[in-house]
């Protein structure tokens, strides 16, 4: 079952699959439900076809976007080779308490087929796909998007302290297509993800991995966001990437950006 935010009429409106929900339901609204009732309420509360709407970025203006950093063996190293001080990731992928920085508020994030940017002042780019999950406000994990973290390696590189401009402005977060309600957090288990990169209509680069390799659990992450915050209206965390492609490489505009996690799947290109 899938959580989509559909274009009708020039008015928003959110579905379960093809099914389209009253227009009064804001995700605020389902994330306010437990996790335990949701699909059955929101199964209730569906009527009328939505097939042939637009879909957008599953999100609304209310929700944050927050990241998890070093959570994969690749990121730590690759994150070691591009700063001055890389002895400090070692140090966050071994501790107990894992890398979470704000990422985007809603109404800045791209949904699929929406341009992603590259920052002007930045010589190395690339994107990050990620697993994102979907929490609602008692903290409880119900589904899961795909994601796209687009970082400036260099910016970050430099001082880790400049974290925030690397990873945080305008057409650096991409969500979609929709969100992937789940049963049990076991299900995101053995996720695979893959990256691909296209310009001038040839793959560039290729990646993959697995949320099998993930260092943190997702229950972790999701204990230490909300151990001393409080998202009333939901959020989603972005789980961290284990696919980076190597110091030769750096996006570019034009670039066609393609993230799968498991069945779900966003497209986005690289625009100025």
């Amino acid at each position: 079952m899938d959580l989509i935010k559909y274009q009708v009429d020039g008015e928003i409106r959110w579905g379960i699959d093809d099914r389209l929900l009253p227009a009064s339901a804001c995700l605020a609204n389902i994330l306010e439900l437990p996790a335990a009732h949701m699909k059955e309420i929101l199964s209730l509360m569906s009527s009328g076809k939505a097939e042939v709407f637009p879909k957008l970025a599953p999100i609304d203006s209310f929700q944050e976007v927050w990241a998890s950093g070093v959570t994969y063996l690749r990121s730590r190293e690759a994150r070691k080779a591009e700063s001055a001080t890389g002895d400090i990731y070692e140090k966050v992928y071994e501790a107990q308490r894992p890398e979470l920085f704000y990422k985007s508020q809603g109404w800045r994030v791209k949904g699929n087929g929406e341009g992603i940017r590259i920052r002007r002042d930045s010589r190395w780019n690339v994107p990050e796909p990620e697993l994102v999950l979907v929490i609602n406000k008692f903290g409880e994990i119900i589904g899961f998007c795909a994601g796209n973290d687009v970082s400036s390696r260099d910016i970050e590189g430099e001082n880790p302290l400049y974290l925030p401009q690397a990873k945080v402005y305008n057409g650096s977060c991409a969500l979609g297509p929709s969100i992937c309600l789940i049963d049990s957090i076991d299900q995101l288990d053995q996720i695979p993800i893959q990256l691909e990169i296209y310009r001038c209509g040839e793959v560039v680069f290729r990646g993959e991995s697995n949320t099998r390799s993930m260092k943190r659990k997702f229950t972790e992450l999701v204990y230490y966001l909300f151990l001393e915050l409080e998202f009333p209206a939901g959020v989603f965390l972005m789980a961290g990437t284990g696919i980076v492609p190597d110091q030769s490489f750096t996006l570019a505009h034009g670039d066609e950006v393609k993230v799968k996690v498991g069945d779900v799947s966003i497209s986005n290109p690289v625009v100025v």
